[in-house]
């Protein structure tokens, strides 16, 4: 959206669609809106145009980014350390996808934070969660506490017969042969 002073072009206001001299949708032609020209106050809103940012790559004629370069990488990184967009660095499409690769592989090699300082010191010095009460009863001695599990009973060699069968003697087996 772009603004002109009062008056220049015909319309008030903002100019936002259509030819040159439309004005807004309240136009009245050359003064414009249904007061006209507004007297200039001396405390206005001054425009100044946003400095151009550019790639900091494409000016270093960096030929790739280097991810063991963490004094590099760190200023794209912000306190939380979070990948910084383009149009807050001005870096290149192209730099930016190879910029968040070499970050990437920095922080899985450990050179680069995956999270800030600023964050995991929240975190540190966090008290711990309060969940209520929790009454479970009287805590049993320690030696009761670690009693040793129960063994299932030995196998023994006799087995059960079936129901209408002979049962098998015990004893030596017979001789064979």
């Amino acid at each position: 959206m772009t603004t002109r002073p009062s008056g220049a072009g015909g319309g008030s206001g903002p100019r936002r669609f259509g030819p040159p001299g439309a004005g807004g949708p309240s136009s009245g032609g050359a003064g414009g809106g249904p007061g006209g020209v507004r007297p200039r106050t001396g405390r206005g809103r001054r425009f100044f145009p946003p400095r151009r940012k550019v790639c900091q790559f494409c000016i270093d004629h960096v030929p790739s980014i280097d991810y063991k370069d963490g004094g590099r990488l760190r200023r794209y990184l912000s306190e939380r350390a979070r990948i910084e967009p383009r149009r807050k660095t001005g870096t290149c499409a192209k730099h930016q996808r190879a910029l968040a690769v070499a970050i990437k592989r920095a922080r899985h090699l450990g050179l680069l934070p995956f999270i800030g300082t600023i964050q995991s010191e929240f975190h540190r010095e966090r008290p711990p969660r309060d969940f209520g009460p929790r009454n479970f009863g009287p805590r049993p001695p320690m030696d009761q506490q670690m009693q040793p599990p129960i063994e299932p009973p030995a196998m023994t060699d006799t087995a059960v017969p079936a129901p209408g069968a002979e049962p098998a003697a015990v004893g030596p087996a017979p001789a064979q042969g």
